[in-house]
């Protein structure tokens, strides 16, 4: 008589129940993203203001020329990084609640859309800031 081998695949298992340390992980990684977030917005706020500084201390010490002679985007890029930060906090927060509801009913579907997003508008927002900076780089 031959004996089949045990089943070993998940298929026929049910779906292990999460445990607390799951949802730690999950909020864990929820702060996570909402500290790189806040990071974002920062960022963004002191390029808003750095110019604002400059031109400032520029008038301060008597020179009616700014020392930088900008073309006005910074303020573009700053609110741009601004609303990114806070596009990623809402994004962050969506993906939060879904993970939690996967792990309440016992199923986990891994994405990486937020990632994606995050790296896209990241990548155009160094763009921008490339394009900015260049005509200021003196060979």
């Amino acid at each position: 008589m031959l004996k089949t081998p045990p089943d070993t695949s998940t298929e026929n298992q049910p779906l292990k129940q999460a445990n607390a340390s799951d949802h730690l992980a999950n909020e864990r990684t929820f702060l996570a993203w909402i500290r790189t977030s806040i990071a974002i917005m920062g960022f963004g706020f002191v390029v808003v203001k750095f110019t604002l500084f400059i031109r400032q201390l520029s008038y301060a010490l008597g020179d009616k020329n700014p020392a930088i002679a900008g073309k006005g985007y910074s303020s573009v890029i700053g609110i741009l990084l601004v609303a990114v930060g806070a596009i990623l906090a809402l994004l962050a927060y969506i993906r939060y609640r879904n993970i939690e509801q996967q792990l309440n009913g016992k199923k986990y579907y891994p994405s990486f859309w937020l990632s994606l997003v995050l790296t896209i508008a990241l990548v155009v927002v160094s763009i921008l800031l490339i394009w900015y900076l260049l005509p200021s780089i003196t060979f």
